[in-house]
């Protein structure tokens, strides 16, 4: 399976609303495949991309209940809170990025080369730091600090800004021409939340987000 990212001539606002204009050009994929771990709870999930010479947007829509967030300085652990991922590998060989944000905004990212799981995080990966990150962008429709966790039924969105620069750790350089095929896999997760669940575009084979090799393809137009 995979994912087609149009171009457009400007990055759409982050902030705009899911049946915007801007945002219907692109094509929508649902994160529907619940690890059976998962609780009853399963949102609805679904993801945009789009590209500009600048870089690569995307929004989130998530169709929610029990939601939860108190992650709120970057590199804070997003995953147990309400959390949207998209993990990309630009080149292959070169690693992957795994932009983790949580309802709230919060941003965790690293470049991870070698996904094997050890006592202090990866057999080889780097977190980047604040300045790296500085350029990357993150908006949601909700407070930063989500608590208590919110059991009514609840949509919220997340829309994200990445420069092509941000990917230089990878090896990528300039824009992606027509064509060019990147491998990428977008997920949900609660893990702290009363009814915790595990989604994803692509299935895994495990409880475990960190499987490139489980990534699809994610295609330039």
């Amino acid at each position: 399976m995979s994912y087609l990212i149009r171009k457009v001539e400007n990055a759409p606002a982050l902030d705009a609303a899911w049946e915007s204009a801007a945002w219907t050009v692109a094509e929508t994929l649902q994160v529907a495949s619940f690890r059976p771990e998962s609780s009853d709870h399963r949102p609805r999930v679904e993801c945009r991309l789009l590209y500009h010479d600048g870089g690569l947007s995307g929004m989130f829509r998530v169709e929610d209940r029990y939601v939860l967030s108190a992650a709120e300085k970057f590199q804070d652990p997003v995953c147990r809170d309400s959390c949207v991922e998209f993990f990309v590998e630009p080149v292959r060989g070169g690693g992957y990025f795994n932009f983790e944000m949580n309802c709230g905004g919060t941003l965790l990212l690293s470049h991870i080369r070698d996904s094997r799981r050890t006592g202090t995080g990866f057999a080889e990966w780097r977190p980047l730091t604040a300045a790296e990150a500085a350029p990357v962008r993150v908006v949601s429709t909700l407070p930063r600090i989500n608590l208590p966790e919110r059991e009514e039924p609840t949509v919220w969105r997340v829309g994200f800004f990445i420069p092509f620069g941000v990917f230089a750790p990878s090896g990528w350089q300039g824009v992606p021409a027509p064509g060019t095929v990147w491998r990428a896999n977008f997920y949900k997760c609660a893990d702290a939340s009363s009814h915790p669940h595990w989604a994803s575009w692509q299935p895994v084979s495990a409880l475990n987000f960190h499987l490139p090799e489980c990534f699809g393809e994610i295609v330039f137009a």
